[in-house]
């Protein structure tokens, strides 16, 4: 595979780090009695296979069988094909028309084979009593059958635990890569504080962002959602949108929301923008808001747990009147995707640790004149945290002071 447009002091997870993960995860495997792994990714989710491969697809689904004993084998439908066998990290390449583009189309390209051939040929190799399926709420049934009819009286048990037990703890190289990312978005909103003005519209500052993220060598913004720049009492209240050709006005809030996608590593920032004079109303709101992340941020720390931390956060905001706008926890794990599970539970002392990153996701949604998000990304430390985003700690203090 050719490198070279890695070369210099850009970090990236080098090979043999995906190696590592491979032998991991299948000591894991081995701990569980599990003899093959079926993994499935999407464009919604790409991580499964690229956490093993560094593999993304483009316009298609993508797989990967792990058996116990033997080399893995990376499952790309025909129109990836040759970017599968220049990216991919697993050397074992198998075209299947089953991952391919839904609308079924054929290539005249290499050779194919169906999963129910694939799965024979692993039966005939390994003995497989027990199978983990990675890919919970899109594995499809036209896989899923196969597997039944190959391995009738195979035990089929649910694996994505064991993945995301190794992906919530991130090596130094995965920090590197979110804290490139972060410096990306960083970059991009300081972009637009600096051109945003009255009668730009949301697909404007959307282009501003996505363009400063490329230019500073992103490879997307956040996997799986494009920027969301809600404006307004209405559209800010949609929670997730897409943007349109309103104009932004003074006065109102303007919802910047986005994340950089850097080598697969996501890094989120939420940050909301008032042009002119800042309505009490907002003001007073974003200052609650910045003092819940503040006291956080003075939560997360190794040994805290995700019940310790959501309940200093939630418990100031009832404090102060807005715990009935804040519908779900105040953190999540982000990573290779925005939000990874686990989504740090306000319910359960899930522990913290070192090597963990995560964004704080500070929602406030449903007031009266709108909804806005404050969210950063931070990494745990040995003895704290790092934020890796710096921008809202930068500005917010812009909006607060009116």
């Amino acid at each position: 595979m050719d490198n070279s447009y890695s070369a210099g002091n850009l970090p990236v997870i080098p090979d043999s780090e995906f190696a590592q993960r491979m032998h991991r995860f299948k000591e894991k495997m081995a701990e569980q009695n599990i003899d093959l792994v079926v993994a499935f990714s999407t464009l919604l989710d790409p991580s499964p296979v690229r956490y093993f491969s560094d593999f993304s697809a483009i316009n298609e689904s993508a797989a990967m069988l792990i058996p116990l004993e033997g080399d893995p084998m990376l499952c790309s439908g025909q129109a990836c094909q040759f970017w599968a066998e220049h990216k991919s990290k697993i050397s074992d390449i198998r075209i299947l028309p089953e991952v391919g583009e839904v609308a079924g189309t054929e290539y005249e390209v290499g050779d194919q084979l169906s999963f129910a051939s694939l799965f024979e040929e692993v039966r005939e190799k390994y003995r497989i009593n027990r199978i983990g399926t990675v890919g919970t709420l899109t594995f499809p049934a036209i896989i899923y059958n196969q597997i039944r009819s190959v391995f009738p009286s195979a035990e089929m048990v649910n694996a994505e635990g064991l993945l995301y037990e190794l992906r919530a703890t991130k090596s130094a190289n995965e920090i590197a890569c979110m804290r490139k990312a972060a410096n990306l978005i960083d970059g991009a909103f300081e972009k637009v504080l600096d051109t945003l003005e009255v009668g730009m519209t949301e697909l404007d500052i959307q282009a501003i962002i996505v363009s400063e993220v490329l230019r500073g060598g992103g490879e997307d913004t956040a996997a799986t959602w494009a920027p969301m720049i809600p404006s307004g009492a209405a559209h800010s209240k949609l929670c997730m949108n897409r943007n349109t050709l309103r104009q932004v006005q003074e006065g109102e809030i303007i919802c910047l929301q986005a994340g950089a996608l850097y080598e697969g590593y996501n890094a989120p920032v939420c940050y909301p923008m008032v042009l002119g004079a800042v309505p009490e109303h907002i003001r007073s709101a974003v200052q609650v808001g910045s003092d819940a992340v503040q006291i956080v941020l003075e939560h997360l720390r190794p040994g805290a747990t995700s019940r310790e931390v959501n309940d200093a956060g939630r418990g100031f905001l009832e404090q102060e009147g807005y715990a009935g706008y804040s519908p779900y926890g105040l953190i999540h794990t982000t990573g290779l995707l925005e939000c990874e599970s686990p989504w740090l539970p306000v319910d359960r002392d899930f522990e913290i640790t070192e090597g963990m990153t995560m964004a704080i996701d500070m929602f406030f949604f449903n007031l009266d004149w709108g909804s806005f998000r404050i969210e950063d990304t931070v990494a745990i430390t040995g003895d704290g945290h790092d934020r890796l985003t710096k921008f809202n700690e930068k500005n917010l203090a812009r909006i607060i002071r009116g």
